[in-house]
């Protein structure tokens, strides 16, 4: 079959909306999916930084969603007309797989960053026959359809705005998972959280939503008018000097968690000062030089360690979200901006130039 889709032909190169061929259909676990929405991730924008270890050319796209129109076999557990949402790929067969940690799979980044499975790699080709990257995040979803294997394809209510859903299956998740799986929050804790963008902000509703008091830091006035919006305390990121002592003030002593979506080294130290003893800071983004970290900062118990995919088990986390944005406490559509396929540089730019906070890619037709 044929079908549009975007994609990234060298690291220095715009986005090339462009015909792509699917040789074959779904293998036995696969599924094909007609995507409705796709959300772009800073990961994705990531490639380009790769150093040559993400493959190109490559359709990406991770934070996909949309409607089953072919299924591998019964054994997918899914049907034709299902919905759902697809999140990050996994081998189910590892220690931590089957220990219900699949972001920490053993094969994670020869999954999802460095290509994907190589079974029938070569059905995926561009339109002139040129082999491209099997399968990023078991996804590439930056398309008009998307193969991808059933164990990370979620189910979801079909009354839900399948559109908008995409980026439940990762930056959202990490958020949100970063509050109620890694650091357990509850009603009465405190967080910090270092970066108001996609992930900061979805830590900051499910705070909200488990009664946690989340201090968002940031140095956008528009990102902390969100932030306070979904019910934190905004904090203006100025002098480096003060922070941890106003986020100590504002927290009562100290934060409990703190989560850092920025990877700045200093912003990090800053985190572990402002925590109470025993405290608990994550790292989200991925460190590209090595973390000094200052006399002082892991005394008296307090650790920090890095989240991968907010510690989710997708099927779990993901109707929890939906859960709650039914019940208006987790409204991520309100982080979201939509975008044609065909405007995915469109897309891109903005998200560097920090005009939104989460782009959706809609591939032409839907909804027709």
């Amino acid at each position: 079959m044929r079908f549009g889709a975007a994609v990234l032909r060298s690291y220095e190169s715009r986005f090339s909306v462009e015909e792509v061929v699917l040789h074959e259909g779904p293998a036995e676990g696969e599924v094909l999916v007609r995507i409705a929405g796709c959300g772009m991730c800073r990961t994705d924008l990531a490639v380009r930084r790769s150093a040559g270890r993400s493959p190109l050319p490559a359709v990406l796209g991770h934070e996909g969603a949309g409607i089953v129109v072919e299924t591998g076999g019964p054994g997918t557990g899914l049907s034709v007309g299902d919905h759902v949402v697809l999140s990050f790929d996994s081998c189910g067969r590892c220690r931590n797989c089957l220990g219900a940690a699949p972001a920490y799979c053993d094969d994670f980044a020869a999954l999802n960053l460095f290509g994907g499975r190589k079974e029938n790699a070569a059905r995926f080709t561009d339109a002139a026959g040129g082999e491209l990257a099997p399968r990023w995040f078991g996804q590439s979803s930056f398309a008009e359809y998307a193969m991808v294997p059933a164990r990370n394809a979620v189910r979801v209510d079909r009354a839900l705005p399948i559109e908008l859903l995409g980026p439940l299956g990762c930056g959202f998740l990490t958020g949100a998972g970063a509050v109620f799986n890694s650091f357990g929050a509850g009603p009465g804790d405190t967080l910090a959280v270092l970066g108001a963008g996609a992930v900061g902000l979805a830590a900051v509703m499910a705070a909200t939503a488990v009664g946690a008091v989340a201090v968002a830091v940031d140095r956008f006035p528009e990102r902390l008018a969100l932030a306070e919006r979904f019910g934190a305390i905004p904090l203006r990121a100025g002098s480096s000097a003060d922070l941890p002592d106003r986020i100590r003030r504002l927290t009562g002593g100290g934060a409990r968690f703190a989560l850092d979506t920025t990877a700045s080294a200093q912003l990090i130290n800053d985190a572990l000062r402002s925590l109470r003893p025993t405290g608990q800071l994550g790292l989200v983004a991925r460190l590209h030089t090595a973390l000094p970290l200052e006399p002082g900062t892991l005394d008296r118990g307090r650790r920090i360690s890095h989240i991968c995919e907010g510690d989710a088990v997708p099927g779990l986390l993901i109707p929890r979200l939906t859960g709650l944005w039914q019940a208006g406490r987790f409204p991520f559509d309100q982080l979201i901006r939509t975008y044609p396929l065909a405007a995915v540089n469109e897309a891109e730019r903005d998200c560097e130039a920090g005009r939104v906070v989460k782009p959706v890619l809609v591939p032409e037709g839907w909804g027709r």
